[in-house]
Protein backbone atom coordinates (compact mmCIF):
# COMPACT_ATOMS: atom_id res chain seq x y z
CA UNK A 1 0.00 0.00 0.00
CA UNK A 2 1.49 3.11 -1.04
CA UNK A 3 2.55 5.89 1.82
CA UNK A 4 0.56 9.00 1.81
CA UNK A 5 3.13 12.01 2.40
CA UNK A 6 1.51 14.69 4.09
CA UNK A 7 3.94 17.83 2.79
CA UNK A 8 5.32 16.75 -0.57
CA UNK A 9 7.90 19.97 -0.63
CA UNK A 10 9.20 18.40 2.49
CA UNK A 11 9.87 15.30 1.54
CA UNK A 12 11.39 16.57 -1.72
CA UNK A 13 13.66 19.16 -0.30
CA UNK A 14 15.09 16.03 2.33
CA UNK A 15 15.67 14.06 -0.59
CA UNK A 16 17.73 16.63 -1.94
CA UNK A 17 19.46 17.29 1.18
CA UNK A 18 19.75 13.88 1.26
CA UNK A 19 21.29 13.57 -2.05
CA UNK A 20 23.67 16.98 -1.40
CA UNK A 21 24.98 15.17 1.90
CA UNK A 22 25.92 11.68 0.48
CA UNK A 23 27.82 13.33 -2.52
CA UNK A 24 29.36 15.97 0.21
CA UNK A 25 30.95 13.32 2.17
CA UNK A 26 31.49 11.42 -0.44
CA UNK A 27 34.14 14.26 -1.89
CA UNK A 28 35.19 14.60 1.60
CA UNK A 29 36.43 10.95 1.63
CA UNK A 30 37.99 10.71 -1.18
CA UNK A 31 39.80 14.31 -0.90
CA UNK A 32 39.28 15.05 2.67
CA UNK A 33 42.28 17.33 3.86
CA UNK A 34 45.16 16.11 1.06
CA UNK A 35 43.40 18.58 -1.52
CA UNK A 36 43.10 22.43 -0.72
CA UNK A 37 40.01 24.48 0.38
CA UNK A 38 39.67 25.85 -2.93
CA UNK A 39 39.73 22.31 -4.51
CA UNK A 40 36.38 21.08 -2.62
CA UNK A 41 34.80 23.91 -2.29
CA UNK A 42 35.07 23.77 -5.95
CA UNK A 43 33.88 20.63 -5.97
CA UNK A 44 31.27 20.95 -3.62
CA UNK A 45 30.19 23.52 -5.68
CA UNK A 46 29.88 22.43 -9.47
CA UNK A 47 29.10 18.21 -8.00
CA UNK A 48 27.06 18.54 -5.17
CA UNK A 49 25.18 22.61 -4.57
CA UNK A 50 23.21 21.02 -8.30
CA UNK A 51 21.56 17.93 -7.03
CA UNK A 52 20.50 20.21 -3.73
CA UNK A 53 18.97 22.62 -5.88
CA UNK A 54 17.86 20.19 -8.83
CA UNK A 55 13.92 21.36 -9.65
CA UNK A 56 13.16 23.28 -6.44
CA UNK A 57 13.04 26.80 -8.04
CA UNK A 58 9.82 25.36 -9.82
CA UNK A 59 8.26 24.55 -5.88
CA UNK A 60 7.03 27.38 -3.78
CA UNK A 61 9.32 26.85 -0.39
CA UNK A 62 8.59 29.10 2.46
CA UNK A 63 11.28 30.82 4.49
CA UNK A 64 11.66 27.75 6.96
CA UNK A 65 12.22 25.37 4.09
CA UNK A 66 15.06 27.89 2.54
CA UNK A 67 17.00 27.96 6.05
CA UNK A 68 17.35 24.36 6.21
CA UNK A 69 18.76 24.55 2.52
CA UNK A 70 21.37 27.12 3.55
CA UNK A 71 21.82 24.81 6.97
CA UNK A 72 22.65 22.06 4.88
CA UNK A 73 25.56 24.09 3.32
CA UNK A 74 26.70 25.86 6.78
CA UNK A 75 27.21 22.29 8.47
CA UNK A 76 29.66 21.48 5.35
CA UNK A 77 31.58 24.94 5.95
CA UNK A 78 31.63 24.53 9.58
CA UNK A 79 33.03 20.64 9.19
CA UNK A 80 35.30 21.71 6.33
CA UNK A 81 36.96 24.75 8.35
CA UNK A 82 36.80 23.09 11.85
CA UNK A 83 34.21 25.23 13.29
CA UNK A 84 31.06 25.99 14.89
CA UNK A 85 31.47 29.91 15.17
CA UNK A 86 28.65 31.44 12.16
CA UNK A 87 30.77 34.25 11.84
CA UNK A 88 34.03 32.40 10.39
CA UNK A 89 31.74 30.24 8.48
CA UNK A 90 29.98 33.63 7.01
CA UNK A 91 33.46 35.25 5.88
CA UNK A 92 34.83 31.90 4.76
CA UNK A 93 31.98 31.56 2.42
CA UNK A 94 32.11 35.34 1.23
CA UNK A 95 35.39 35.20 0.86
CA UNK A 96 35.33 31.71 -1.46
CA UNK A 97 32.25 33.42 -3.03
CA UNK A 98 30.17 31.26 -2.31
CA UNK A 99 26.09 31.65 -2.73
CA UNK A 100 24.29 30.16 -0.66
CA UNK A 101 20.93 28.32 -1.96
CA UNK A 102 18.33 29.93 -0.90
CA UNK A 103 19.44 33.08 -2.77
CA UNK A 104 20.89 30.83 -5.59
CA UNK A 105 17.25 29.56 -6.09
CA UNK A 106 16.12 33.23 -5.75
CA UNK A 107 17.33 33.84 -9.07
CA UNK A 108 16.66 30.41 -10.65
CA UNK A 109 13.24 31.16 -9.85
CA UNK A 110 13.20 34.25 -11.61
CA UNK A 111 14.90 32.81 -14.22
CA UNK A 112 12.44 29.50 -14.56
CA UNK A 113 9.69 32.28 -14.50
CA UNK A 114 11.05 34.96 -16.88
CA UNK A 115 11.71 32.07 -19.46
CA UNK A 116 10.13 32.01 -22.97
CA UNK A 117 9.21 28.72 -22.70
CA UNK A 118 7.26 29.49 -19.36
CA UNK A 119 6.08 31.88 -20.06
CA UNK A 120 4.61 30.41 -23.67
CA UNK A 121 2.97 27.86 -21.41
CA UNK A 122 0.96 29.72 -19.02
CA UNK A 123 -0.13 31.92 -22.06
CA UNK A 124 -1.38 28.70 -23.44
CA UNK A 125 -2.77 27.19 -20.19
CA UNK A 126 -4.94 30.23 -19.71
CA UNK A 127 -5.49 31.35 -23.07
Amino acid sequence: MPTIISNEKTSIEDAAKRGFYGAANSIFGKVGRIASEEVVIHLIRTKCVPILLYGLQALPLNKSHLASLDFVVNCFFMKLFKTTDMQVVKMCREHLDFVLPSLQLDRRRRSFVGSPVTTDLIKFVFA
